[in-house]
């Protein structure tokens, strides 16, 4: 193993950090909020700092390369780091507000509406699968701006992308879901504030994405990320029950699909321990120079597949030996996000509404998107999200329902969704009429018709395919369908415009990603299927990729023969990805065989080379991406 070594002293590499934050992470770790700066504010959705410098640093910095005093090439790892990404329209920026757990306040979603109305031409903000809110098509000159004005009620979009940790996904059911063994919110906020701006983890050879989960149920999905947590507890003499987590690593999708290993099975939190093992995780990361030379493939999973887990393990050892844990305070009590949701709980309403010629829908709404808490006389609700998108209204409409009939708060989903917590069971009539409202009272939330996409060639760089528009079309011809049957229903769509899979279609039950089709000097959009994926109860599996590609106007067509056959020729209550497994793939291709047929370019066939939700002749505009940047 090579010798423990400083970011400053690797390969000329220095964080962009001022003096005094980093002597505050080298000591007594830097706390705060803009207001008091050593304590943190335990509001939901204030769990990241707030640091008014960094705005003018933005503003400073975003007007020199305006002015062109410093090249894109020098621009891009500051904006980066600030959560400001590239489009694949000219000077327009996407800003990726991160929610830590995906927690947030009204406040915030009213902030969310406001910031949509001023600065994003499409009125809509995105929630993304890894529970962040997107906004795309924002003027550089106006980002600053924008990111200042979210800071005012506690939202961040620091370390949103860059080679940096990225935003801390959780289990949206975490403190009222049945068997959980603690609440590991607080200790995955900690995780947020203690890495956030840290000096180890500013440029690292690529990317982190992390999870905290609930229960073994993984709703938080720990195998596909390259560092995970799954709470356990551990009977210690003269202890009594300690609480800990089996940490995971070397997990990831896109073009090297690998399930997270177990790195140890029980590692302490209350003490820090779970933050040590995490720092030396990333500092061995840090310094494997060899991966920074192929960018696109530089993840902790290509380092563990490599060497193996037990050798990793063995690396993790030796660097906990290292002087700089002795320079760290993992204490991590200051850190905790101690926040009492019971206590905001609404009491007992003093009169509910109840079904007037509604009944049927309502009960289906709830069948699909209530989910009793484990305290008694609560529920939380899903809210179906079609594609992620919500207007100002919509946004403003949920907070005030939050305030109105939940526990003052909710949670994303990494199904696209919203979940209200805290709702009483006497008001649930109300929430789904209040939701109706707003067009969000749609059953079916993560089921067969909540279709889960990226943005695709919508903003970004990497798409080939649109496969928002793909979206949209298998979602209308899913509805088309009226599918009642319940196994059915439970079959899980993703796409992707891309292979690197962003709308995670590598474990849905039936997932796409974008790719193309030549025929002669023309080009069809098409997709390439994966089926038998999955990340429900607790078991993550990759789905078969098929051989052939589909041109993208047929896979609506593709998706309804498959869910037919499927439910034609399955046995008796046999779920999908049984079926998948032993009827063999070669059956799924062979019941789409004519839609691999090659297209002839004449008027007759012209749709097909254009792209669902465009109008212009299909080509593939594939720019350079800045996630490896």
């Amino acid at each position: 193993m090579e010798p423990v070594s400083t970011p400053e002293q690797q390969a000329g590499k220095k964080p962009e950090l001022d003096q005094d934050l980093t002597k505050k992470q080298e000591g007594k770790r830097g706390r705060g909020s803009l207001e008091n700066p050593e304590v943190y504010d335990n509001v939901p959705g204030h769990a990241i700092p707030i640091l008014e410098r960094e705005f003018d640093d933005f503003d400073t910095e975003a007007a020199s390369f305006l002015r062109e005093e410093q090249s894109e090439e020098q621009f891009i790892g500051f904006r980066l780091k600030q959560g400001v990404y590239g489009q694949r329209q000219p000077d327009v920026q996407m800003v990726r507000i991160k929610l830590p757990f995906g927690g947030v306040t009204p406040e915030q979603m009213e902030m969310l509406a406001e910031v949509v109305e001023r600065w994003a031409p499409l009125n809509k903000g995105h929630i993304t699968t890894r529970q962040n809110i997107q906004i795309h098509h924002v003027p550089l000159a106006d980002m600053a701006d924008l990111i200042r004005e979210i800071s005012s009620v506690g939202l961040s979009s620091r370390e949103g992308c860059g080679n940096t940790v990225r935003n801390v996904t959780g289990d949206p059911w975490a403190g009222v879901s049945e068997g959980e063994l603690f609440d590991i919110t607080p200790w995955l906020v900690a995780y947020v504030r203690y890495f956030v701006r840290h000096p180890t983890t500013q440029l690292m050879p690529r990317k982190v994405k992390t999870a905290f989960t609930a229960t073994d149920e993984d709703v938080a999905i720990t195998g596909i990320h390259d560092i995970g947590f799954i709470p356990r507890v551990k009977q210690i003499e003269g202890r009594g029950e300690v609480k800990g987590v089996e940490i995971r690593v070397g997990g990831g999708t896109s073009i090297m699909p690998r399930v997270a290993p177990t790195l140890y099975e029980f590692v302490e939190v209350e003490n820090g321990d779970y933050l040590k093992v995490s720092e030396a995780v990333f500092r061995i990361f840090d310094r494997q120079e060899w991966l920074r030379v192929n960018r696109a493939r530089a993840r902790i999973k290509v380092l563990i597949d490599k060497i193996g887990i037990d050798a990793f393990r063995e690396m993790v050892e030796e660097e906990l030996q290292g002087d700089w844990v002795a320079e760290r305070d993992f204490a991590v009590e200051h850190m905790l996000f101690d926040d009492d949701e019971e206590a905001r709980a609404p009491g007992v309403p003093e009169a509910a509404g109840s079904p007037n010629g509604d009944a049927s829908e309502f009960e289906r709404w709830k069948q699909s998107s209530v989910r009793a808490q484990r305290q008694e006389g609560f529920s939380s609700v899903e809210v179906r999200v079609v594609r992620g998108d919500l207007t100002p209204e919509q946004f403003r409409g949920l907070a005030q329902i939050m305030r109105e009939l939940s526990g003052d708060t909710a949670r994303s989903t990494v199904q696209q969704n919203f979940v209200l917590r805290w709702v009483r069971d006497e008001s649930l009539y109300d929430v789904y009429r209040r939701l109706g409202e707003l067009g969000l009272n749609a059953p079916g939330a993560d089921e067969i018709t909540d279709v889960v996409s990226c943005p695709g060639t919508d903003s970004c760089k990497l798409g080939i395919t649109s496969s928002m528009g793909l979206n949209r079309a298998v979602q209308e011809r899913i509805e088309r369908m009226e599918i009642d049957d319940p196994l059915t229903r439970r079959v899980h769509i993703k796409m992707s415009g891309c292979p690197n899979g962003c709308s995670q279609h590598h474990i849905a039950n039936i997932g796409f990603y974008g790719a193309s089709i030549k025929v002669g000097e023309q080009t069809i959009p098409a997709y390439i299927a994966h089926l038998g994926g999955n990340y429900e109860g607790g078991e993550v599996l990759y789905g078969h990729r098929l051989k052939a590609r589909l041109p993208a106007k047929r896979v609506p067509d593709a998706v309804e023969r498959w869910l037919r056959l499927y439910e034609s020729d399955r046995n008796e209550g046999e779920p999908f990805n049984d079926f998948v497994e032993r009827v063999g793939t070669d059956v799924f291709e062979e019941k789409v065989s004519d839609l691999k047929m090659p297209v002839e370019f004449n008027a007759e066939n012209l749709t097909h080379f254009i792209d669902w939700n465009r109008s212009e002749p299909y080509k593939v505009e594939r720019g350079e991406g800045e996630c490896a940047v």
